[in-house]
C-alpha cells in the first residue's frame, strides 16, 4: 500500500511569485512575468490581492532605473 501524503504538490505560480519577491533584491515585472507566464497587469493584481492576503507587505524601490518589488520582512 502506498501513502499519497508522500507526493509533494508542484509549487503554484503564486507560490513561485512570492519565492521571487523574497529575495534580497526582489524581482521585477519582467521577471515575475517569465516565470509565471502572466501577463504584467496579473503579476500586479496577485501582488495587490493574493499575496497581500496571505499576510505580506510589498514595497518597491528603483534599482538602476528599474521597478524592483520585495517583500518586506519585519525586524
Amino acid at each position: 500500500m502506498t501513502s499519497t501524503n508522500t507526493i509533494k504538490k508542484p509549487a503554484s505560480k503564486l507560490d513561485t511569485l512570492e519565492k521571487l519577491l523574497k529575495r534580497k533584491t526582489g524581482a521585477s515585472i519582467a521577471e515575475m512575468t517569465s516565470a509565471t507566464g502572466w501577463q504584467q497587469h496579473s503579476v500586479r493584481g496577485a501582488m495587490a490581492g493574493a499575496l497581500k492576503k496571505r499576510g505580506h507587505a510589498i514595497a518597491s524601490e528603483k534599482i538602476d532605473g528599474s521597478r524592483h518589488y520585495r517583500i518586506e520582512t519585519e525586524q
